[in-house]
């Protein structure tokens, strides 16, 4: 699976009740903004990946729908039931199972799309997941063709991933480890480089004053 095989599929809820652990790290009034940033930095980058060939928002929220419109994602609605069968949806119904799939978070706006590509290169046969920078959480989840995703998202998922059989990908790959929850991993993301649109509002309110110009931004969701 080295060519663009994969559909991506990011889960995203109502802005208005994502991220509650990372408030207070903007002004409240900005808050949905940096919570849309950063998912329009992720999908940006997946999108850019070479290994990729279908990006996917699985949300019923408006603002969401059009930003990701606009960015050439396909956008289909929450089935509910919460994130996982949000996920299982967009994968396995949607996508469907005869096709390599990948669920990513969308909170990840330090991700570059090579990043993403070795890890996609990596996944082999079966199910592979990524945990997160602090070892506990997942950012990805990815499923060989004819193989069900089964996400086990929440509290201690990188566990609950293992325990039903899915393999941990040892890759460094600090963009795609670091998931933005909480104010300090905001603060990790400044050190990492954001993408553009995260960038420019952390600019806007204060938090910094510079992009990384290296960071790799450019291309349109296929």
């Amino acid at each position: 699976m080295s060519a663009a095989d994969w559909t991506a599929v990011v889960p995203v809820k109502q802005l208005s009740t994502a991220k509650s652990r990372l408030r207070g790290a903007v002004a409240d009034a900005r808050h949905q903004e940096l919570v849309l940033a950063m998912l329009r930095d992720t999908v940006t980058a997946i999108g850019a990946c070479e290994q990729v060939a279908d990006v996917m928002v699985v949300t019923d929220d408006p603002g969401v729908t059009s930003a990701m419109t606009g960015l050439g994602a396909r956008v289909v609605p929450d089935p509910g039931g919460g994130l996982n069968a949000a996920m299982r949806f967009g994968a396995d119904t949607v996508a469907g199972l005869s096709r390599p799939r990948a669920v990513l978070t969308g909170d990840l706006p330090a991700l570059r799309p090579d990043e993403l590509g070795a890890a996609l290169l990596a996944a082999g046969r079966g199910r592979h997941f990524v945990a997160d920078e602090a070892g506990s959480g997942t950012v990805l989840l990815a499923a060989a063709p004819g193989i069900a995703l089964a996400p086990h998202f929440g509290v201690g998922s990188a566990a609950a991933h293992a325990a039903s059989g899915a393999a941990a990908l040892p890759g460094g790959w600090p963009g795609l480890r670091q998931d933005v929850d909480t104010a300090a991993d905001l603060r990790a993301v400044l050190i990492l480089g954001p993408g553009d649109h995260t960038c420019r509002l952390l600019r806007d309110v204060g938090l910094t004053a510079e992009c990384d110009a290296s960071r790799m931004t450019a291309g349109r969701p296929r």
